[in-house]
C-alpha cells in the first residue's frame, strides 16, 4: 500500500460513521470484509477488488449492486478519513461510468446481441465532468445508430433502442434486496417532451444544430462519452463541437444562463443565506452559481482559447485565471467554497444515502450533519458557511450589468435630450434612433432585437455623449446596425461588456477606417472582450504558432478563411491600441509587419503543401518570398498593401515528379500566383492584404518569379536606381534558411558596390521630381507625399546608403539613425523621421486618404506622436518637414 492509500484517520471514520450515519452503519455491518479491506490495503485496492468481484458474477443486476455497496462504503470512509475531494468524486465516477457500461452490454446481450456497438451514453453533468456526488442520480443522454445498431430479425432499430434503454434505467434503478445501482434521470436529452428515451443519433444532431436552448450548451461543456459505443460518441460531440464553443459571441446565451441561475434561485433558494433549510447546490452563493460562474466565462472565451474548455470546475477556475480571464484571488475563493460545499454535500447524503442538498430543518438533523464534519453543531456548521457563500454570492452577483435609466420615447423629448448631451444635430440622432427602436431597420425587425436595443440604448448614449464626436459616433453606429445580418447580439454583447462599449464609441468617433472594417465585420468586436487585445503581438514565429493551429479536419479553404478571420481581428486590436492610445504607434506599426509576416508564413507553407500534391516537388528547388518597402522594413500602417517579389532556388530546367509534373519556371510561377491569391482573394471570411508584385524584376513585363540566378543577374546587369534604393528595404520572408541567407548574399552584394555619386544623385534627383508630378500631396497633412515627408526622408537615407554604402539594413528608422551618427544626416533626423511615420500610422487611421484630421481627433494625433496638445504638435510637425526638406536637398545637391 503506497503513502497516497494510507487512510491514518479510518479508525475515526468508522466511528463517525457508525455514530452520525445510519446507512453506513448499516454496510459496515453487512460488508465487513469491505472494511478489512480498506484498512489493510487503502482505497484503490479495495474498489479493484470490488471490480473483480462484480466481474465474476453472471448476474448483472446482483453484480453491480454489490460492487456499488463496496464502492459506497469504501469511498465514504475513505472521504471521512481525509481522502482527497478529487479522489472521492473520480472513485464515484468511474462506478458510475463503469455500471452504465455494464447495463448497456448486459441490455443488449439479454436481447441476443454482443458488445455496444451502435448504443451510447453520453455523461453530462458531474458524471460527465467526473465530479459525481456520493448520492447523485446520473444524467445520460442515451443514443443510437440505426444503422449500426444490433436488433432482432424484424426489428425496428429505434423499437430495439428504446427497449434496450427501458431495460438499462431498470437494471441500474430498480430497488432489490442489495439495494440499487444508480438513480438515471434521462430528462435533459434532446427535446425531452417529445423525444424517446434513446434518441437517434441525427435526431440529435438536428436538434442541438437548429433549436437547442442556451442551457443546453453549457451543459455540453461537461459532455462526454462514458459508456457504450465510445466511438460514435465522440465522433457526435466533436460534430458539436462549433455548437458549444462558439468563435462569434452570443451574449444572448449568457445572459440566459444567468436568468436561469436565477430561476434557481427563486425555486430552490427560498432561503438565501446558511441556515437551517438552506440549499447548499442551488442556493444563493452555492455550488450551482460557482460552477455557472465558471461556465459563464468558458462560453465567453472558449470559442477562441481551446484551454479554457476543461468540464471539471476547479479544472475550469484554474485554467480561466492561467489564461487571465478571473482574477487569481476569486478563483481560489471559488475554489475554497467549492470543496467545502461539496464535502458538506456528501455529508449530508451519507446520512441515509439519499440526495439531497438542504441544511436539515430540524436541530437534532443539522447537529448530525455537522457532527458528520467533524463540527460541533448545526451553529457550528451554519457560521462555517455563512462567510464564503456570501462572497460567492457577491462574485456572481458582480456578473449581472446595472440596469439603465429608460430613454423617453417621444421623438421631441429624446431631441432635448440629445442636444442637452451636446449632440451637435439632435434631430438628426433622434430620427436614427427611431428608425433603431420602431424596427425600420431589418436588423431590429424582432421583437428580441428591439428588447436588447432598449437594453442596451441608455448607456449607449451616455457613452456617444463623452466622445469626441458623438455625432459621428451615432451616425456611424448606424452604418454598423444597418449592415449587420442581425444585430441582436451585437447588442447584448455590448450590455455585457460596458467597458467595449466605450472603446467601440471612441473608434465610431475618431477611426473612420476602423469603423468600416466594423461595418463590413461586427464580430471584430469579439476580439475586445479582455485587455489581452491592447497588449502588444507575440513575435512572429509565436503568431505564425497561433494562425496555423487549426480545428480538427481543416482544409485549405477552412484554413483560408480562418487566418483571415483571425488576422482581420489582430489587425483591428491593433488600429483600436491606436485609437486608444494603449502603444506607441512605432510598435503598432511593427505588429502589423509581425501579423503580416505570420500570414503570409503560414499560408505560403499551406499552400505550397496543397501545390505539392498535384504536382510534387522540384528537386533542389523551393519557393522563396523576398518583402520590400514598409513591409521589407518592418512597419506597416492599416491600410498597407505588401510588396513581395516571388523568387526560386535550384535550376530552372528541372521538372516537378508529382501526377502532373511542370517544368520548373512554369511550376513556381503558378505556385506564386497561388500564393498571392491566398493572401489577397477575399473569401466568406473577408479579404486579407493587397499583394503588389511590381517590384519584380521587369516589373509587370516580366515573369511572376525567377530564379535566384536570374535575379542576381538582373540586379548586377539590368536593374534601374530605383530599383536598387528599393532593395534597401529588402527583407527575405519566406524560404529555408539557407535559401534565405543565398537571397540576401545577392542583395548585400548589389547594395555594396560602388557607384558614381553624380549620376546616382541625378537618378534619385529625377525619381522624386516624377513622383511630385504624377503623385502630388492630398493635402497639408499628406504626410507621406508632402515636402519633406516620408518619401522625401526615405530618399535622402537610400541615397545615403547607395552612394556611402553604410546603414544597410533595411530598417529606415535604424538606418538613419546610423547614418545620423556617422555625421552623415544632420542631427534630429532620426527623431524627425519618427514622428513623421507615428503621424503616418495614427492618420491612416482618422484621416484616411489624406484628408487634415477632424478637431475631435486632432489631440489623439498630438498625444500618439509624444505631445500635450495639437497646439504643440503643429510647430514640431513643421519642423520634422523643414529637417528632412533641408537634408534631402543637401543629400541630393540640389543646394
Amino acid at each position: 500500500m503506497t503513502d497516497a492509500d494510507r487512510l491514518p484517520e479510518l479508525s475515526s471514520a468508522i466511528a463517525l460513521a457508525e455514530a452520525h450515519a445510519p446507512f453506513l452503519r448499516r454496510l459496515v455491518a453487512r460488508r465487513r470484509d469491505v472494511v478489512d479491506r480498506l484498512a489493510a490495503e487503502g482505497l484503490a485496492a479495495t474498489l479493484a477488488a470490488a471490480r473483480a468481484e462484480g466481474d465474476a458474477e453472471r448476474d448483472d443486476g446482483l453484480a453491480l449492486r454489490r460492487e456499488r455497496q463496496a464502492v459506497a462504503l469504501a469511498v465514504a470512509l475513505a472521504d471521512l478519513a481525509g481522502a482527497s475531494f478529487e479522489t472521492v468524486t473520480a472513485a464515484l465516477s468511474a462506478f458510475a461510468d463503469h455500471a452504465l457500461d455494464r447495463a448497456i452490454r448486459a441490455a443488449i446481450a439479454e436481447r441476443g446481441g454482443e458488445g455496444s456497438a451502435g448504443f451510447v451514453a453520453l455523461a453530462l453533468g458531474k458524471q460527465g465532468s467526473r465530479e459525481l456526488n456520493y448520492s447523485s442520480d446520473v444524467d445520460p443522454i442515451l443514443l443510437f445508430d440505426p444503422r449500426t445498431l444490433w436488433c432482432r430479425p424484424r426489428e425496428e432499430p429505434g423499437e430495439a433502442a428504446q427497449r434496450i434503454a427501458r431495460r438499462i434505467v431498470e437494471l441500474l434503478q430498480q430497488q432489490t434486496a442489495e439495494g440499487y445501482v444508480l438513480r438515471v434521470d434521462l430528462r435533459l436529452r434532446p427535446a425531452a417532451e417529445a423525444t424517446p428515451l434513446a434518441v437517434p443519433i441525427d435526431l440529435a444532431i438536428t436538434h442541438y444544430e437548429s433549436s437547442a436552448l442556451p442551457w443546453e450548451r453549457a451543459a455540453f461543456i461537461r459532455a462526454r462519452a462514458a459508456a457504450g459505443d465510445i466511438a460514435l460518441g465522440q465522433a457526435m460531440l466533436d460534430h458539436l463541437r462549433p455548437f458549444v464553443w462558439r468563435r462569434s459571441l452570443d451574449y444572448g446565451a449568457i445572459g440566459e444562463l444567468r436568468d436561469l441561475s436565477r430561476r434557481i434561485r427563486d425555486h430552490h433558494g427560498k432561503i438565501q443565506a446558511p441556515a437551517p433549510g438552506y440549499d447548499v447546490k442551488r442556493g444563493r452563493g452555492g455550488i450551482r452559481e460557482i460552477e455557472f460562474f465558471a461556465q459563464i466565462h468558458q462560453l465567453i472565451h472558449g470559442g477562441r482559447e481551446p484551454a479554457l474548455r476543461t468540464p471539471a470546475t476547479l479544472d475550469a477556475l484554474a485554467a480561466l485565471t492561467s489564461a487571465g480571464r478571473i482574477d487569481a484571488s476569486e478563483a481560489v475563493a471559488l475554489g475554497q467554497t467549492y470543496r467545502l460545499l461539496r464535502t458538506i454535500e456528501h455529508r449530508l447524503q451519507m446520512a441515509e444515502d439519499r440526495q439531497t442538498h438542504l441544511l436539515p430543518e430540524d436541530p437534532a438533523e443539522l447537529d448530525n450533519v455537522a457532527r458528520l464534519a467533524g463540527l460541533a453543531d448545526g451553529a457550528a456548521l451554519v457560521a462555517l458557511l455563512t462567510p464564503p457563500t456570501e462572497a460567492v454570492g457577491r462574485l456572481y452577483d458582480a456578473l449581472e450589468s446595472d440596469d439603465a435609466s429608460p430613454l423617453p420615447d417621444s421623438r421631441p423629448a429624446l431631441e432635448e435630450m440629445l442636444a442637452a448631451r451636446g449632440f451637435p444635430d439632435p434631430a438628426q440622432g433622434a430620427a436614427r434612433i427611431e428608425t433603431w427602436r420602431t424596427g425600420q431597420l431589418r436588423t431590429t425587425r424582432s421583437a428580441p432585437a428591439r428588447a436588447a436595443l432598449e437594453a442596451v440604448l441608455p448607456t449607449l448614449l451616455a457613452a456617444f455623449a463623452e466622445a469626441a464626436d458623438p455625432q459621428a459616433a451615432l451616425m456611424r453606429f448606424d452604418d454598423l446596425v444597418g449592415r449587420l445580418p442581425s444585430a441582436l447580439n451585437l447588442f447584448r454583447l455590448l450590455e455585457a461588456r460596458p467597458s467595449l462599449l466605450s472603446l467601440l464609441v471612441r473608434v465610431l468617433a475618431l477611426a473612420p477606417a476602423l469603423a468600416a472594417d466594423l461595418a463590413r465585420r461586427a464580430s471584430l468586436l469579439d476580439g475586445l472582450i479582455d485587455a489581452s487585445a491592447l497588449e502588444a503581438q507575440p513575435d512572429t514565429p509565436a503568431l505564425a504558432a497561433i494562425l496555423a493551429r487549426g480545428e480538427d479536419r481543416e482544409d485549405y479553404q477552412g484554413l483560408l478563411d480562418r487566418v483571415r478571420a483571425q488576422v482581420g481581428e489582430r489587425r483591428f486590436a491593433l488600429g483600436v491600441q491606436a485609437i486608444a492610445g494603449s502603444a506607441d504607434p512605432l510598435a503598432i506599426g511593427a505588429g502589423y509587419a509581425r501579423v503580416a509576416e505570420a500570414a503570409l508564413g503560414v499560408l505560403a507553407a499551406a499552400t505550397v503543401a496543397e501545390f505539392e500534391r498535384a504536382h510534387g516537388r522540384i528537386a533542389g528547388g523551393e519557393l522563396v518570398i523576398l518583402a520590400l518597402g514598409r513591409f521589407g522594413g518592418g512597419t506597416l500602417t492599416h491600410a498597407s498593401d505588401l510588396d513581395l517579389v516571388y523568387l526560386f532556388t535550384g535550376d530552372f530546367l528541372a521538372e516537378s515528379d508529382g501526377p502532373r509534373p511542370l517544368g520548373a519556371t512554369h511550376y513556381f510561377n503558378r505556385l506564386a500566383s497561388r500564393v498571392s491569391a491566398a493572401m489577397s482573394v477575399p473569401t466568406p471570411a473577408g479579404p486579407l492584404y493587397e499583394v503588389d508584385t511590381r517590384l519584380r524584376p521587369s516589373g509587370t513585363q516580366g515573369l511572376l518569379a525567377v530564379s535566384l540566378d536570374s535575379f542576381a543577374r538582373y540586379q548586377a546587369e539590368s536593374a534601374w536606381t530605383w530599383e536598387h534604393m528599393a532593395l534597401e528595404r529588402a527583407r527575405p520572408v519566406f524560404g529555408s534558411e539557407g535559401a534565405r541567407a543565398a537571397l540576401a548574399a545577392i542583395i548585400d552584394q548589389v547594395l555594396r558596390r560602388p557607384r558614381d555619386p553624380a549620376n546616382l544623385a541625378a537618378d534619385v534627383v529625377k525619381m522624386r521630381a516624377d513622383i511630385a508630378i504624377h503623385k502630388p500631396p492630398a493635402g497639408p497633412f499628406d504626410v507621406k507625399l508632402i515636402e519633406g515627408g516620408l518619401i522625401d526622408a526615405e530618399f535622402a537615407v537610400h541615397l545615403l546608403q547607395l552612394r556611402e554604402r553604410q546603414a544597410i539594413t533595411p530598417d529606415l528608422a535604424a538606418a538613419a539613425a546610423a547614418l545620423e551618427t556617422a555625421a552623415l544626416l544632420a542631427s534630429g533626423f532620426a527623431d524627425a523621421l519618427a514622428l513623421l511615420t507615428r503621424m503616418l500610422i495614427v492618420l491612416r487611421l482618422v484621416a484616411p486618404g489624406g484628408a487634415a484630421p477632424s478637431e475631435a481627433s486632432r489631440a489623439l494625433v498630438a498625444e500618439a506622436c509624444g505631445l500635450a496638445a495639437w497646439g504643440d504638435f503643429v510647430p514640431a510637425y513643421e519642423e520634422a518637414r523643414a529637417l528632412i526638406a533641408g537634408e534631402w536637398r543637401r543629400v541630393a545637391g540640389l543646394g
